[in-house]
């Protein structure tokens, strides 16, 4: 797991975020937020969606939507489906969940 966390973590930080500034990276921004006490560190909150919901991370983004940092992270779920998990960046709480079950061909 720790091939698919170190993907995880490039991943998130080639993604955009909605509080980013002309003059700062996302990784800048990453950073802050981590060092400020703002966020977790992504390994934490991973090694507890890995604990609560079983799945391979597919994607994962760290958003700062309504004034509160968020990750939220896709997973493929050993039956095929895919749950999306809405986190609570500070403390790692699940805010929301949403599944989609796959289409079964005929």
């Amino acid at each position: 797991m720790s091939t698919t966390r170190a993907l995880a973590l490039a991943a998130l930080l080639a993604l955009p975020s909605t509080a980013v500034l002309a003059h700062k990276s996302d990784h800048e921004i990453a950073r802050q937020a981590l060092e400020a006490g703002e966020i977790l560190p992504l390994k934490r909150v991973l090694e507890r969606v890995e604990r609560e919901h079983p799945g391979e991370p597919l994607e994962i983004e760290l958003e700062h939507e309504q004034g509160q940092w968020v990750y939220e992270i896709k997973l493929l779920r050993q039956d095929g489906s895919i749950q999306k998990l809405i986190l609570d960046a500070r403390n790692g709480t699940l805010l929301h969940t949403k599944q989609r079950t796959p289409e079964r061909k005929r």
